[in-house]
């Protein structure tokens, strides 16, 4: 597996979030950038014909979050072409994308992407397995309900409700709280890891500690100290509230991402604790991708994985190779389903991929999907309902497919003439993760994107929202917010939630866009006070749930003797 030159540094410029309307002396945050992250020359032409020969590197690890991503593919999907549009027996993409030939702009620290230009997809189903097709749920995601009280601690913490970020509050705008970061960390900074709303506390983890502030006022609830660096975290937790962490095995470049420890989210109390070991002579634990399906957590490791029971700790199953031998583990996803991605036949004539369901509790495979040659699986925007980023690295380009409940190919994303963008996470130096994209957002039968940002004014950027059908890939409707860009979060019942970025004078705000789009609904409207606090958090994980937004950073830098920012909330 090759691994794509790392930066040598985070770099300064801005990406997604950061306050639109610079001064005019300021540099743009889209303005090109040097060097090989740097916006590049628009060379992903259309290619002459839609049968890629030869496969590119399977899988590259992305660099850290908060680095700029790998050159990814020009393109927005447009079916037609050879093969169809909605695949079928042998079928698969046709011609995605018809708009111009684009380039990527790696906007800096946020990873985000802005893809535009001709493209093609090509996959095709294995078509034995005829699980049945469940009908998918409609009413998307719900808010979480608040839980018993929890109050460890002294409640004072380290949350910030006064001095400046709630001065000068104006009618109509919700108050704020910042966390601050309390942990000496190395002087190349920490990485901050997934934000997870639980009832009344909101935690996270970073370098050694995973930690609960209070969702009310950001004060620390309680906090888990841990032997040596968290390396992964699964985006998902149980039903329960229980989370399984890793860490580190030791200090030092040559400690392996190997230790597992389960913690109680609502509690605080460290559960089980176990070491995850390598398999054979070829398997490492260098790396985890840990997935969070029902009460099964899967440690995925280079060459396979292990499932524990979340409850309890016990290993119930391996993520083994298939096929004879031929087809190996590499990536996975959670949540509602288990997913998983194989490398199959590799270094050999029918290289590819297959994409398929787990059974979470036994890890029975319930259904295959065998991905045309060249094509990478690289992403899973959703798992429930399945849609699934595809790209291909000898032809540059880059696709989005749906898929039913039972593993057939149910269309292909139409983005026509649209240039589009993810704020993706790389999340580790090194370290894949398959799940780590804000801004795609699947629910029900609807997939939303937002496009590319265009200039408005002097110094204001406006995107849209476009929402698709699932069930065609055609785009239902479009909407924006006025003289602003925003960023698709969740669903609530059936409302796509927004959040539109600190503008260089005003804060930000969530929206609510109604199942047939139209002009948003302003949930609320963020302390003018957090402005530039909130415009410096836009490159880290964002969360929302039981109507209160959170932010963070990508990274603690590690700055000696000055106090830093780590989450960012509002809400009443």
């Amino acid at each position: 597996m090759s691994q794509p030159p790392q930066p040598p540094g985070p770099p300064s410029q801005p990406g997604y979030g950061y306050p639109q309307g610079p001064p005019p002396q300021q540099p743009g945050p889209y303005a090109p950038q040097p060097g090989p992250y740097g916006q590049q020359p628009g060379p992903y032409a259309p290619q002459a014909g839609p049968y890629a020969q030869q496969p590119g590197p399977y899988q590259q690890p992305a660099p850290g979050y908060g680095y700029p991503q790998q050159p990814q593919y020009p393109g927005a999907p447009a079916p037609g072409g050879p093969g169809g549009g909605q695949g079928g027996q042998g079928g698969g993409f046709g011609r995605f994308f018809k708009g111009r030939t684009g380039a990527i702009v790696a906007a800096a620290v946020a990873g985000l992407l802005v893809i535009g230009g001709g493209t093609y997809l090509l996959v095709s189903g294995d078509e034995k397995e005829k699980e049945p097709v469940a009908k998918p749920s409609t009413d998307g995601k719900k808010d979480p309900k608040p839980s018993e009280s929890v109050d460890q601690g002294d409640g004072k913490g380290t949350g910030k409700q006064d001095a400046s970020i709630n001065d000068g509050i104006k009618a109509g705008e919700v108050p704020a709280w910042l966390a601050m970061n309390d942990q000496d960390v190395p002087g190349n900074g920490a990485e901050l890891f997934d934000i997870w709303a639980q009832g009344d506390v909101v935690v996270q983890a970073a370098y050694r500690q995973v930690t609960a502030f209070s969702v009310k006022d950001g004060s620390q609830k309680w906090s888990v100290e841990l032997p040596f660096e968290v390396c992964d975290t699964p985006k998902h937790t149980t039903a329960d509230g229980k989370v399984v962490i890793a860490h580190k095995s030791g200090n030092g470049d040559r400690a392996k991402c190997s230790q597992l420890q389960m913690i109680d989210l609502k509690t605080g109390e460290k559960g089980w604790a176990k070491e995850v070991k390598a398999s054979g002579a070829f398997d490492s634990v260098i790396t985890l991708d840990l997935v969070i399906s029902g009460d099964t957590l899967l440690a995925g490791r280079d060459l396979g994985g292990t499932a524990y029971r979340v409850s309890d700790g016990k290993e119930i199953w391996q993520a083994k190779k298939e096929d004879a031998g031929v087809c190996f583990p590499s990536a996975y996803a959670g949540g509602k389903r288990l997913l998983g991605v194989d490398h199959c036949s590799a270094s050999k004539p029918n290289e590819h991929e297959q994409l398929k369901e787990y059974d979470p509790a036994t890890g029975k495979v319930k259904w295959r999907y065998a991905v045309k040659k060249g094509w990478t699986v690289n992403r899973v925007y959703s798992e429930s309902p399945i849609v699934v980023s595809m790209t291909n690295d000898e032809d540059k380009s880059w696709a989005i497919a749906a898929f039913t409940d039972a593993g057939k190919l149910r269309s292909q994303i139409d983005g026509g003439k649209d240039s589009f963008r993810q704020q993706c996470a790389g999340l580790g130096i090194g370290r894949e993760n398959s799940q780590s994209c804000d801004g795609m957002v699947a629910a029900g039968d609807t997939f939303y994107m937002a496009t590319e940002p265009k200039k408005s004014g002097d110094y204001n950027r406006v995107n849209e929202v476009v929402a698709f059908d699932l069930a065609t890939g055609k785009a239902k409707w479009r909407s924006k917010v006025d003289d602003r860009q925003v960023l698709p979060l969740t669903v609530v019942g059936s409302d796509l939630i927004g959040y539109v970025d600190a503008t260089y004078d005003t804060g930000g705000q969530i929206v609510k866009f109604g199942p047939n789009g139209g002009k948003p609904t302003v949930l609320q409207k963020h302390s003018s006070g957090a402005q530039a606090v909130e415009s410096s958090m836009f490159s880290g994980p964002l969360a929302y749930a039981d109507g209160r937004f959170f932010m963070t950073s990508s990274r603690l830098m590690g700055d000696d003797g000055e106090e830093e920012a780590r989450m960012l909330s509002f809400g009443k």
